[in-house]
């Protein structure tokens, strides 16, 4: 196999069905009276520390098929900081360093939160007589999220209803830089019992805003230039206490670029949260056409604004994996306190 170096990649929507016991109750805060309400897909290039090991390659040499990363320890998801003490934060870094050593590299990485670091030989290629280490990595994670509000006059907005995670770990990932850029949804996978759908779709543009932080309850930023012709609606902020049992619904895009509305119930509130908690509420998705497209909850819908009794109550953020039909939502008061 040809030795390459490439980027992949990964949905931003974490799913979880394991639940701890609630922490203590959240903090009031100050919240604005209204908000545009969101709907509209959006699409990250996610920058986090570091560059990822994502997968291990043969090389081709003049002494036969080596591996040298791979026999030098270092394993799929090892995160790389440095090396030969120099910073990295993109593949094009590290691939430069690699080409332009003269013997042994030293490389530090990130293990479970512990710093490591291995030296090896990158091996020469037969086919280009380039060094190379025989890793794929990536550098950003791309995917696809839902916006659940948008601050008229500054064009902040908040998105997903929980972080970007690490897939193995689900860690938080720490944030160097993001981008923004629109998206075009183009198809759904439909979800059935023990396999998560997801919405498919593709950038339409480089970039659309930049992202300010990536919080357990979201991630939010700035848009630069904010869609006014897909906002569905305005909407009161609710508090959290009058948030009730019953019908609710929910704005989301499936086809196209335009917020469609769904309905849902809201069941099984939890007001004992911390203000960190993005599990606030169950959701049980009741709209036929909603279930006939997409058999519930998929990957993608995270941050699709819920509202209640005509103010904007929380957003989606879970689905059950034995039960698409089925989810979590966040108390929109945790989100916007998430982003200050």
């Amino acid at each position: 196999m040809k030795n390459r170096y490439r980027k992949t990649a990964a949905l931003l929507v974490s799913l979880c069905v394991v639940f701890t016991a609630a922490p203590p109750a959240a903090a009031e805060g100050k919240i604005p009276e209204s908000v545009c309400v969101g709907g509209m897909p959006f699409g990250v290039k996610f920058y986090s520390q570091g560059i990822l090991i994502v997968g291990f390659t043969e090389i081709e040499t003049e002494n036969g098929i080596e591996t040298p990363a791979q026999d030098a320890g270092l394993q799929i998801n090892d995160i790389i900081t440095h090396v030969n003490g120099n910073n990295v934060e993109t593949a094009g870094d590290f691939i430069g360093i690699v080409e332009n050593a003269a013997d042994t590299i030293d490389v530090t990485y990130l293990r479970g939160g512990d710093e490591n670091t291995v030296s090896f030989v990158p091996s020469v290629a037969k086919e280009d007589g380039k060094r190379k280490t025989g890793m794929w990595i990536r550098d950003t994670t791309a995917g696809i999220g839902t916006v659940t509000y948008i601050l008229p006059d500054t064009g902040e907005f908040a998105g997903l209803g929980h972080g970007i995670c690490d897939m193995e770990s689900g860690e938080l990932l720490e944030m160097k830089r993001g981008t923004v850029v629109d998206v075009m949804i183009s198809g759904v996978n439909k979800g059935i019992s023990g396999t998560p759908g997801e919405l498919k779709g593709y950038f339409t543009s480089d970039k659309s805003g930049a992202l300010l932080g990536n919080t357990p309850c979201g991630v939010y930023g700035v848009l630069s230039n904010v869609p006014w012709d897909k906002i569905p609606e305005t909407a009161e902020v609710a508090e959290q206490r009058e948030i009730r049992s019953g019908e609710a619904y929910i704005w989301c895009t499936l086809d196209g670029n335009s917020p469609q509305k769904y309905s849902i119930n809201i069941t099984d509130i939890r007001h004992a949260v911390s203000e960190t908690d993005n599990r606030c509420f169950s959701i049980e998705v009741t709209d036929q056409e909603l279930l006939e497209k997409t058999g519930g909850i998929v990957q993608g819908m995270s941050g699709s604004p819920i509202i209640q009794d005509g103010k904007l109550v929380g957003a989606v953020t879970h689905v059950l994996i034995n039960d698409p039909t089925k989810g979590y939502g966040i108390f929109i008061e945790n989100m916007l306190d998430a982003a200050g």
